[in-house]
């Protein structure tokens, strides 16, 4: 209904310009808003506001010319000017419903569009270190940039998932040499314990498996374990097949799949890292001091210039991280996402300068970053801290274990990334109102119910049949659901624009809300045949957009609860 407002604006607008009122050399776009009091109208426009200026009158003056000059439409019921210049539209109840014929023929593509025109759109999440379980930090941001990515693809764009493993490195030492500890018998208690070794009980599951002999299938690629403890590299290897096998599993068990498993250690075999450093140094971006090798990041914004190569040879983080994303640019990515989370909000500036350094057309701001905040787990009001498992924190299975798939999901991508997250245990086991995703999930079962009981009565609908005279449906709370109903293509567009997958909960719960509101005070099982036919349609309607919606943040929308 947006458009027929703003298409109807378009001819007013193009009529005054036709008369010399609005000059003819300049183009208006008609900004149309969901007006929050619907004593205000369905919707409304500040484009007098806007365009007063050029047209050398007051706002409320133009206003008046460009109500004047609407042309007639169905759709509309009633048009007002209030304030300085605001027009507010109050549409008829015939093009409210409209919605709910192209939400049932449309079926599981509305809300889809076209937008993205194919545009090959890359986005990295979890990216997880393979050195322990997932952690509820990595379960956030795969939460998060799977809804990303499932919006990306209802708009259009052509999305690969990548999962980049830094198997390479300090950590991954670590590792080693821990498990390498546990094949030899020792615990973290024993003096003998890697200073920086990790402690929690899976280290002791991988050395079991090691020494067992057990073969390992991870990326295509079989480990097979060995009863011998000091050879540290095929430790390494084991361990790290072993620790990623894991983490695939998780991601599987929580819905959430990978096109790409890019490799750190990749960079290094391919002479890319190295190729990266070489053209830096080529465009005059570096420079030694103290025996280390400097990037001049200070020139690209940065608040002080960066080590980019140790005085020990190694490299510093950030160096492979250009390197990577060098990689991505020359696979034809010009757009990336990378979802992490807030502790790399000092990497972004860094690799964007690394990349600006390498003078090869990467624009200015690319990638795109999206960084979540921590989460907090509780559980009787207390802090969830500790994983026997993990040792030090709440692991991504635990919580599934706990609560199941739907609602760690649901809880984990409910909140604005930038936002801290507390993710309150109980209240995700709890099947009550205050509990989001039970409550969005119980109206479509509801809706659910009500066809069973139809059945019974020997009245079939089919999921996209659309009966019965809409025009019947008259009541406030009717044209409520329609008017949420037809903002849900626009918020499916704007979620994936802004990368705010977040909407989309709050979406679904407000259209719950509605619904159970209506269902409580209005009986849709009724003798009058008509009404009722309507109101199923309705009720098909909502059940297809929140479907639609919790496919969208990977939920399931059950038909019993």
């Amino acid at each position: 209904m947006k458009e027929t407002v703003s298409d109807l604006l378009q001819s007013a607008l193009a009529a005054l310009q036709s008369e010399g009122v609005l000059p003819a050399d300049q183009s208006f776009a008609p900004q149309i808003g969901n007006t929050k009091d619907k004593s205000h109208g369905d919707y409304a426009c500040n484009i007098a506001l806007v365009a007063a200026k050029s047209a050398r009158c007051a706002p409320r003056k133009l206003a008046e010319a460009l109500v004047a000059n609407l042309p007639a439409s169905a759709a509309v019921n009633k048009v007002e000017i209030a304030g300085p210049g605001f027009i507010n539209f109050f549409m008829s109840t015939a093009s409210a419903f409209g919605v709910v014929n192209t939400a049932l023929e449309q079926a599981e593509n509305f809300g889809c569009n076209h937008s993205g025109k194919g545009e090959k759109v890359q986005v990295e999440f979890v990216s997880a270190n393979p050195t322990g379980p997932l952690h509820v930090g990595h379960g956030r941001g795969a939460a998060i940039g799977d809804c990303i990515c499932r919006l990306l693809d209802a708009n259009g764009y052509q999305v690969t998932r990548e999962f980049y493993y830094n198997d390479a490195g300090a950590q991954i030492n670590n590792l080693g040499l821990s498990v390498q500890a546990r094949v030899k018998g020792l615990t973290p208690d024993h003096q003998s314990w890697p200073e920086n070794g990790y402690r929690g009980d899976y280290i002791a599951d991988v050395a079991e498996a090691y020494l067992a002999g057990k073969t390992i299938t991870a990326d295509d690629r079989s480990v097979t374990g060995q009863a011998e403890p000091d050879n540290l590299e095929a430790i390494t290897d084991f361990a790290v097949a072993y620790l990623r096998r894991e983490q695939d599993l998780d991601l599987k068990a929580f819905g959430v799949e990978f096109d790409v498993y890019f490799l750190e250690s990749s960079l290094y075999n391919d002479g890319k890292v190295e190729a990266t450093v070489k053209r830096l140094q080529e465009n005059g971006y570096t420079y030694e001091d103290g025996g280390a090798l400097w990037l001049k990041t200070t020139e690209f914004g940065d608040d002080k210039d960066r080590v980019m190569r140790k005085t020990d040879g190694g490299y510093t983080y950030f160096l492979p991280d250009v390197a990577y994303h060098l990689d991505k640019w020359q696979r034809g990515f010009s757009t990336v996402i990378n979802e992490q989370g807030a502790d790399h909000h000092s990497t972004v500036t860094r690799v964007r300068a690394g990349l600006q350094a390498l003078n090869i057309g990467i624009p200015e701001g690319w990638p795109d970053y999206v960084l979540h905040q921590m989460v907090m787990v509780t559980r009787g009001g207390e802090e969830v801290k500790l994983s026997k498992r993990a040792g030090s924190y709440v692991t991504l299975s635990d919580l599934i274990e706990e609560v199941g798939r739907d609602a760690t999901r649901f809880f984990l991508a409910a909140r604005r990334v930038d936002s801290q997250l507390t993710f309150d245990i109980d209240l995700a086991r709890s099947q009550t109102n205050e509990n989001p995703v039970y409550y969005i999930q119980y109206a479509h079962a509801r809706i659910c119910s009500v066809l069973r009981k139809l059945a019974v009565e020997g009245v079939q609908r089919g999921r996209h049949e659309c009966v019965g005279d809409l025009t019947l449906l008259t009541l406030d709370e009717e044209k409520e659901l329609a008017n949420q109903l037809a903002k849900y293509p626009e918020l499916v567009a704007s979620a994936a624009a802004q990368r705010e997958p977040h909407t989309l909960s709050q979406y679904l719960r407000e259209l719950a809300g509605l619904f159970h509101s209506y269902y409580n005070a209005h009986k849709v099982l009724i003798e009058d045949t008509a009404l009722r036919d309507a109101r199923i349609s309705l009720y098909l309607a909502i059940r297809q957009v929140i479907e639609n919606g919790l496919g969208l943040l990977g939920v399931s929308a059950p038909d019993e609860m």
